[in-house]
């Protein structure tokens, strides 16, 4: 199970792990993956306090970080992206309207307002260019081995600067075309994520998209599988079609490690692999996550429908602040992919890579047996 992909980071598996969560990012780092920390919900601050903390308990081991620098954005926040005040210019371009709706879709489910005392959510954060700097420059303060775009092609002075840190750029692509503009760019690993996956995704089942990104990337471009990876017979499929690793994210969700509410776990313990939609709900593009009454909300006649990005987070976001504080069950859910469906235990980090591992080697060894070797 050892690729090129791991003596290029110094790995003993080729498991990547993407998490919001720190702790989650160690211990999979410590068991021989890549912990890759998600850094779209923090502030360049509380990203650097994050990071800190992985320092000192990740053993020395490598990690990774992911930022979201998105290549399109609606006209009108392309033409504020330089200004001094680009939140409050992006919150003014939200329709009344829609707010309304957001309002009236609460209040339908008895969700009411916040306290005048209550935290309050980030609305803009790494969505865009301007505001995903601030993001990097905390990422390079710090030996992580990796620098990840989540959205789009990186730009291509942020490549040359992580190289000029030691750092390998990977970029996450749904289709052959993304994945050639990110090698155009200078990125070192293509992540090939079918429409299976969490969060933002495409339309191309993995099956389909792995051998096709491989195939275009050529030998000298290292690819990892993602969408749908939760069993190491999976990552020996991915190996099969000649990706060197895998990109893996919804399973850690729900590991002891994991910093999700107790209400959320238990919804992504109940839920099949049917029970995911991809919605622009969340950012104004297509991102899978459990389907629930919010998500069919705003399918409604009566909905306003979606904004671009990244203005429909920044009208949603305290409304997801408020559906936790209220703990509301049919409104609560979460960016995860299909195989959420296999998702049903509690599990330590290490026992689950353990587990990964040990079922990719009895794939290959089933494969071997029935080619007769």
């Amino acid at each position: 199970m050892h690729t090129a992909v791991c003596d290029s980071l110094g790995l003993e598996y080729p498991i990547f792990a993407f998490s919001h969560c720190r702790d989650v990012v160690a211990a999979v780092s410590r068991a021989g993956g890549c912990g890759v920390l998600g850094a779209l919900y923090f502030t360049p601050d509380e990203l650097e306090m994050e990071l800190a903390w992985i320092d000192e308990h990740v053993g020395g081991k490598p990690y990774g970080v992911d930022l979201v620098m998105p290549a399109t954005l609606a006209p009108e926040a392309r033409a504020a992206v330089e200004a001094k005040n680009l939140e409050s210019q992006l919150e003014a371009m939200i329709p009344q309207e829609n707010r309304d709706f957001v309002e009236q879709v609460l209040a339908e489910h008895g969700v009411g307002p916040l306290p005048d005392d209550a935290p309050r959510a980030h609305h803009l954060l790494g969505w865009t260019d301007t505001t995903g700097r601030g993001q990097l420059d905390a990422a390079l303060a710090h030996p992580a081995a990796l620098l990840v775009n989540a959205l789009g092609p990186p730009p291509a002075d942020v490549v040359q600067t992580a190289h000029g840190h030691g750092m390998k750029v990977a970029a996450l692509a749904s289709t052959v075309r993304h994945a050639e503009k990110h090698r155009a760019n200078g990125v070192d690993i293509i992540v090939a994520q079918g429409t299976e996956a969490g969060g933002h995704t495409g339309e191309i089942s993995s099956v389909v998209l792995w051998p096709e990104v491989v195939e275009s990337m050529g030998p000298d471009v290292p690819v990892l599988a993602a969408g749908g990876i939760g069993h190491g017979s999976q990552i020996a499929a991915a190996l099969a079609m000649g990706c060197q690793g895998v990109w893996t994210g919804s399973i850690w969700l729900t590991v002891a490690e994991s910093d999700m509410s107790p209400l959320i776990v238990e919804r992504l313990l109940e839920a099949g692999s049917r029970d995911t939609v991809r919605s622009r709900v969340l950012t104004g593009k297509p991102a899978r996550q459990l389907r629930t009454e919010w998500t069919d909300a705003f399918e409604r006649p009566d909905s306003p429908g979606y904004l671009p990005m990244p203005l429909q987070f920044m009208l949603v976001a305290d409304a997801y602040t408020r559906i936790s504080r209220a703990e509301n069950r049919e409104l609560t859910g979460m960016a995860v992919g299909q195989i959420v469906g296999a998702m049903n235990q509690v599990r330590p980090v290490r026992d689950v890579m353990f587990d990964l591992v040990d079922q990719c080697g009895t794939a290959m060894q089933r494969v071997a047996t029935l080619m007769g070797q």
